[in-house]
């Protein structure tokens, strides 16, 4: 074999080997919206919560241990609103809190005041359904199975009683804020079987390239469903126009629970979520990125919506 076709040969073998090292290279964390996306939907909330959801709320943050934190990440501002709308990332801060652990990875750490206990629960954050919705498919994701249907309603009702300890409460409040935005993206709700017979881990299998997006031209398509709602550096007079413009776009949704919101990501995770190119690392066309971005919009404005709903119910009992 000449040079020139050894060199051809390498080349295409880097190709092919790229796209896996890439993939191995990149954290497979399961996120949900970013910053961004979480800030808007509390901030929709907020702006939806009657006043005694609100007055309720608000004392039961100032209660929990992180409070301070919040505070100052919100410029000292111990408004109501602005800490409702810094306690919407807490899920998301601790995976990176040396206070914290997860389990079957780190050690237990130390239970620190105020926290029932200081697992990260990362398997809080999803619920796995397989897109081909077969008996089969069903009985093969059990064991990767997260808990983001069940969670939701066991600290709905631990927030709406109010016999229960209120440092439960406090806990479940940031908890909620947060996971009912992870209900309404469509990537926390499904995984899909790769052409290898492997699940793409809800979309942080899947490489694209996104040319829309000049800082991440190469994502997952899990991140690239995360970053929709804006950057993640969101904040201040730019966070409120945006959330207003949300408001003014989309009305409030009929009212609906839990698993409706769920099974809603779902259909959209089967129907949209997916480029339709069949490349190995798709390039996301100006369509699809046109048509996510308005999915990603909707969705964050529905959750905003009807987490102001679900306080309201619960928070109003108190």
């Amino acid at each position: 074999m000449t040079a020139s076709r050894l060199a051809l040969s390498a080349f295409r073998c880097w190709r092919l080997l790229l796209p896996c090292t890439l993939l191995l290279l990149m954290p497979t964390s399961v996120w949900a919206w970013n910053a961004a996306g979480h800030r808007l939907v509390a901030s929709i909330a907020w702006e939806n919560l009657d006043a005694r959801a609100r007055s309720v709320a608000a004392d039961l943050l100032r209660d929990h241990p992180d409070y301070e934190r919040w505070r100052n990440r919100a410029g000292h501002d111990d408004s109501g609103r602005a800490i409702f709308i810094e306690a919407s990332t807490w899920p998301d801060d601790i995976r990176s809190d040396p206070r914290f652990y997860s389990a079957g990875i780190d050690p237990a750490t130390e239970t620190l005041p105020g926290f029932p206990d200081m697992e990260r629960h990362r398997d809080w954050h999803y619920v796995n359904r397989p897109l081909d919705d077969s008996p089969s498919a069903d009985r093969q994701r059990e064991s990767l199975s997260g808990l983001l249907d069940r969670q939701l309603v066991a600290l709905a009702k631990v927030l709406g009683t109010p016999g229960a300890p209120r440092s439960e409460r406090v806990y479940a409040l940031p908890w909620l804020i947060h996971l009912v935005g992870d209900a309404h993206q469509p990537l926390h709700t499904s995984i899909r079987l790769d052409p290898d017979g492997k699940w793409d881990k809800l979309g942080n299998g899947v490489l694209i390239t996104n040319p829309f997006n000049p800082r991440k031209r190469s994502s997952t398509l899990h991140a690239y469903w995360d970053d929709l709602p804006g950057p993640p550096w969101l904040r201040g007079e730019r966070l409120d126009r945006a959330s207003r413009a949300l408001i003014g776009a989309y009305t409030c949704p009929a009212r609906s629970n839990s698993a409706q919101w769920i099974d809603e990501s779902w259909r959209l995770a089967r129907s949209s979520a997916y480029p339709p190119d069949d490349e190995y690392i798709p390039t996301l066309s100006a369509a699809f990125h046109e048509q996510a971005k308005q999915i990603a919009n909707r969705r964050v404005a529905e959750a905003g919506y009807r987490l102001a709903d679900l306080l309201n119910d619960e928070l109003g009992k108190q």
